[in-house]
């Protein structure tokens, strides 16, 4: 089969869909080498040095009508690539008549509160119409939670959507980290559903009886309010995902009170390194963790705040938290992720066929 999964999430982001995009693709390419894999888009973008002789990057478009890419540039480079089968890894398939179609819904965030995502009319309208209209022959959603949500919400066929967990990329392990002073970790983009406020508040609870320093590493939405700066809270911004095995072994706790989630990949990410999660009661959260981290109420300040200090007091008390959180981690992988997502492919096909 010859595959084109749509690489647009490559040009514009660094965030956890592009890495979803990236990962699945390299990890299809190494688990199916008789498979030949397409990255499309209309922008260009570096392609990772190790990538497999099976997956390569297309062409820009070539010319003016080629530019209306949705339209006509996409088409075209799939007709010139023989691609029998288009992945949209974000939201988002075109009109294709003519071959199969997965689209991957990563979370309903634009549906649940338009105040998390005010700028994503756009997304909803198009991702609903798409949906509703069966142009994406099948639907991959990241957790079970996302999958019924999207079947309820856009009424689709349950036969029609699969859910395919995501992975932690093999690089997040344990690693000896010598901080200077204990801290709590946050990971993640900053934006109103993941709680920010929240956290900064039972840190500061926290804070009172414990020196214990709050460090949050992500990228700042630019309609996310700056965070003031005071004594023991260290803003890092983006961080190069190279430093962030080291974040997260050395972190008293990595804190993810979260409002919503599709899947949570930092909370993999930071139990793959044996680090001790204190998370929210989300329902994608709680399937991913499989009670291998600490769950609060996200919206009781308190709660977690009695949760940190706990930690905070005595840390070795939740050595078997860290141990079933490195148990649990070894249950995903992008392999894992990419044979399931190729069982989602293949039945794409005879869907399509009938």
């Amino acid at each position: 089969m010859t595959i084109a999964l749509d690489a647009t999430p490559l040009t514009v982001s660094t965030g956890g869909v592009a890495r979803y995009t990236l990962e699945l693709a390299r990890a299809l390419a190494r688990r199916f080498p008789n498979d030949d894999h397409w990255l499309l888009s209309d922008q260009k973008f570096d392609m990772p040095p190790d990538a497999p002789h099976n997956l390569r990057r297309g062409d820009p478009p070539r010319n003016r009508v080629e530019k209306k890419w949705w339209l006509w540039g996409l088409q075209q480079e799939m007709m010139r690539r023989r691609i029998d089968l288009f992945h949209g890894t974000d939201f988002s398939v075109p009109y294709l008549p003519s071959r199969p179609s997965v689209m991957t819904v990563h979370d309903l965030s634009p549906w649940l509160d338009r105040r998390w995502q005010p700028h994503a009319g756009r997304i909803r309208r198009r991702t609903a119409l798409l949906l509703r209209t069966g142009l994406a022959t099948m639907v991959i959603t990241p957790s079970e939670a996302v999958r019924r949500a999207a079947i309820d919400r856009f009424k689709l066929s349950p036969d029609r959507v699969v859910a395919v967990p995501l992975a932690a990329s093999a690089h997040f392990r344990p690693v000896v980290s010598h901080a200077p002073s204990p801290y709590f970790l946050f990971v993640g983009t900053l934006e109103p559903r993941k709680n920010l406020p929240g956290l900064i508040e039972a840190w500061r609870e926290v804070r009172s009886t414990h020196a214990v320093d709050l460090v949050i590493a992500g990228r700042q939405r630019t309609d996310f309010p700056p965070i003031a700066a005071e004594p023991g809270l260290h803003l890092r911004g983006a961080v190069d995902e190279a430093e962030l095995p080291a974040l997260y072994s050395g972190a008293l706790a990595v804190v993810y009170p979260s409002l919503y989630e599709g899947f949570g990949l930092p909370v993999l990410e930071a139990m793959q390194c044996g680090a001790i999660v204190v998370t929210s009661k989300d329902p994608a959260i709680l399937e991913l963790t499989g009670g291998a981290a600490i769950h609060v109420e996200a919206a009781d300040t308190h709660a977690l705040a009695e949760a940190l200090r706990a930690i905070a007091a005595v840390p070795e008390n939740f050595a078997g938290v860290k141990q079933r959180a490195l148990d649990r981690a070894r249950e995903f992988s992008w392999d894992r992720t990419a044979e399931r997502t190729r069982e989602v492919y293949d039945a794409a096909v005879r869907v399509f066929r009938k």
